[in-house]
Formats: C-alpha cells, sequence, structure tokens
C-alpha cells in the first residue's frame, strides 16, 4: 500500500500548489467526495499536512487558486480550507470542549470494558469491509481521505458502537495531518454532539458510490441516535494576546503550529536567534512527529536566511531549552505564532509563567487571517460561509 507523501519543505509545498491550482474549480467540486483508494490519484490536493503545519498558510492555497479561477468556480475548494480556519475558530471560542474531550479520553481509558473490540477495530479486524481496509491504510500510511474518514468515525460510533473519543484519539495517534480543532470537532459532528441532534450516518450505497465499488459493507448501523451530553454554552471572545515589542531584540520560537514565520514577521524584525520545536513530544504520533522533524529542519534554513540569524532545532520545548536559547541570543524576549487550542497551546501555557519568573516573556502574535476569521465562528459553518467573500476582499483577495 502506498500513498503520495506530502511535501515536507515549503518549496515542495509550494510546488504542489501551483500543480493542484488548475484542478481547483469544477474537477475538485465534482471529484472531491470520490475516495479512489490509497494507490489512486484523486481530485483531492493532498496539501493538508502542508495547511496543518502552515508550511503554506490558508491565506495563500486561496489566494493562488483564487487568481486562476473566481471564488463562485472555486467555491467547494475555497469552503474546504475555510472549514479548517472555521473549526480553529470555533474552538478557540469554546476552549472547554477540548478539555472535555482530554477528559472522555482518559476515562473511556480507564473504564471502557470491550478492549477486545477496541483492538480489533484499531487493527482492521473486525470483519466489516471497508472499515478494516481504512483502519490498516491509517496506520501504515498516516493519511485517509476526508470522505473516508466520515465513513470510519460513523462505523466506529454507531455499529460498532465504540467510544467517539477513543475514535478521536485513534486519528490523532496515527494522522500526519491531525488537527486538535478539525479531528475533535468532526468525530462531534459525526456523533450529533457538534450540531446538536445532527448525525452522521453511513451507508453501504453512498460509500459503494464513491470508492468506485470497491467497498460495500454489510451490517451497518440503520439509525445514528445521537450522542449527548451537557450544554457547551456560548462561544466567548477570543483571548487577548499580550503585545510583544516589534522593536525589542528577541528569540523567535518555530512550533508545528505555524512553521512559516517568514510570512508573519517581516524582514527588519529584531530576530536575534531562533529555535524550531521540531515535533518530540508535541505531537501524538510516530507519523505526524517524523513529518515535523522533517519539516523542522527546512524552516529552521528558511528561518536563517530570511532573518539572518542562527536557527536551531529543538527536539522538545521546555523551559531549560528556551531559557538557554533567550541567554545565549542576550534577549530578554522570545516570540512566537499564536498557537490555537490544543496540545502546543497547552505547552505554550505551562512554559510562559516559568519563563517569567526567569525574567523572559513569551508573547504570541495572532495572524491577521486568523484574527479576521476566528471571531466569525460564533455560530454554524453556514453562518461562517455566508461572510467568506466579504472577509476574502477585506483580506485583499478576489472574492
Amino acid at each position: 500500500m502506498t500513498v503520495p507523501s506530502f511535501p515536507s519543505t515549503r518549496a515542495a509545498a509550494l510546488d504542489r500548489l501551483e500543480r493542484f491550482v488548475p484542478l481547483a474549480g469544477q474537477l475538485y467540486a465534482t471529484g472531491r467526495n470520490a475516495d479512489p483508494g490509497p494507490d489512486a490519484a484523486g481530485a483531492v490536493s493532498r496539501l493538508s499536512a502542508c495547511l496543518r503545519y502552515r508550511l503554506v498558510t490558508e491565506r495563500e492555497v486561496v489566494a493562488a487558486v483564487l487568481t486562476r479561477h473566481s471564488l463562485g468556480a472555486a467555491e467547494k475548494f475555497v469552503q474546504e480550507v475555510l472549514w479548517r480556519t472555521y473549526w480553529k475558530g470555533w474552538l478557540e471560542m469554546r476552549p472547554s470542549v477540548w478539555a472535555r474531550l482530554l477528559d472522555e479520553r482518559e476515562r473511556q481509558r480507564q473504564h471502557f470494558p470491550n478492549s477486545r473490540a477496541l483492538a480489533s477495530a484499531e487493527s482492521g479486524m473486525t470483519g466489516i469491509e471497508g472499515f478494516d481496509d481504512w483502519a490498516r491504510e491509517l496506520v501504515e500510511t498516516g493519511y485517509l481521505h476526508n470522505h473516508a474518514r466520515m465513513w470510519f468515525a460513523s462505523i466506529w460510533i454507531f455499529t460498532l458502537r465504540l467510544p467517539w473519543a477513543l475514535g478521536a484519539d485513534f486519528f490523532l495517534r496515527h494522522l500526519i495531518d491531525a488537527d486538535a480543532a478539525s479531528n475533535t470537532l468532526s468525530w462531534r459532528w459525526v456523533a450529533g454532539l457538534q450540531t446538536v441532534g445532527k448525525t452522521y450516518l453511513a451507508t453501504a450505497d453512498n460509500i459503494a458510490r464513491y470508492t468506485g465499488g470497491r467497498f460495500a459493507p454489510k451490517g451497518l448501523a440503520r439509525e445514528a441516535v445521537a450522542l449527548t451530553e451537557p450544554p457547551v454554552g456560548p462561544a466567548q471572545p477570543l483571548p487577548e494576546l499580550a503585545g510583544y515589542s516589534a522593536g525589542e531584540p528577541s528569540l523567535l520560537l518555530v512550533t508545528p503550529e505555524d512553521m512559516n514565520p517568514e510570512s508573519q514577521f517581516p524582514t527588519g524584525t529584531p530576530i536575534m536567534a531562533a529555535v524550531v520545536a521540531g515535533g518530540g513530544n508535541l505531537l501524538w504520533g510516530d507519523a505526524a512527529r517524523d513529518y515535523v522533524a522533517a519539516a523542522a529542519d527546512d524552516t529552521a534554513a528558511r528561518v536563517a536566511a530570511h532573518f539572518g540569524c542562527s536557527a536551531d532545532v529543538l527536539v522538545t520545548l521546555d523551559a531549560p531549552a528556551l531559557l538557554s536559547a533567550a541567554r545565549e541570543a542576550g534577549v530578554r524576549q522570545i516570540v512566537t505564532a499564536c498557537a490555537p487550542v490544543g496540545p502546543i497551546a497547552d505547552r505554550l501555557a505551562t512554559l510562559a509563567p516559568v519563563l517569567a519568573g526567569e525574567g523572559v516573556s513569551l508573547v504570541q502574535a495572532r495572524r491577521r487571517w486568523d484574527a479576521q476569521f476566528w471571531p466569525q465562528a460564533k455560530k454554524g459553518f453556514f453562518a461562517f460561509k455566508e461572510r467568506i467573500p466579504e472577509l476574502l476582499r477585506a483580506d485583499g483577495l478576489p472574492a
């Protein structure tokens, strides 16, 4: 089983984007739901990991597509890119949902009684056609087509009746493009938690249609009764970020949440040195860690050239390493791109007070794209989608 690898350098990611752009209109719109299998070319871009770690940014991808297509012609692809932005904004304003996932995952790990059923699902030994193939494909390749992810989650929850949080965790541990917001909220949507009462039911006919007849599983659940939970509560304002002193000499910290700082911090920013967190214990699975480790080397080289400074790769992100780098650079300020809700944001939140105690400030800067789009994720995606043209125009893009 093979699958086209994700580019792990910015140059290769931009090359893949350039080759995909002509296909982002009607060809993508009509073919995006088809999953021809890991060995076959499909209509999707295979840019998800590059976007996840921001080797290329959402704005760059959307801008490239809109230079070739009108927004109407490329609407489906642009919306797909913006789903990731929407999910991040939604979770940023409701961080308790991430905490719920972590709590539920730990509870189910300790108390779920049917460990044999869980092991069979994760190893692709349930006897369910398609599902078992996707389980093995995920583990072997680190990737699943988006439609296959929905089918898999639905079968996991409603046919196998396994805990949704353990399914979300299975994806996080194996997907190269594993993203806290997109993964958590997509599993919640399938389960009927995200849009309360609205579930996604996988059917044999739909699977057969969009896999070209490769799979037509028998014995799937005939109904999908929504899971329930206590109310989440309304969206809260985006957290305020302590402003960083743009003119103060700084150490640049690059995390896997944003590996393209050149497009955020302009040339001339007084970056005295940089460190790139290469994954390590910040990510869930080996596939994601290996990808980020490769991308970190490329990022360090780009950062060094752009800012004219040294740039080292950190194996682990901890206070001693950051303090040592800051002192060696002779700075008292560490700047980094804003980390959205997830494990890296959790880590930065624990590091900041430790560094402050040593006289070093750790400050985050939010990208303009995020600052514009995230606050619009207060409700469902339909309301968010209605504002996309206006927000793109405000960012100088044709819409």
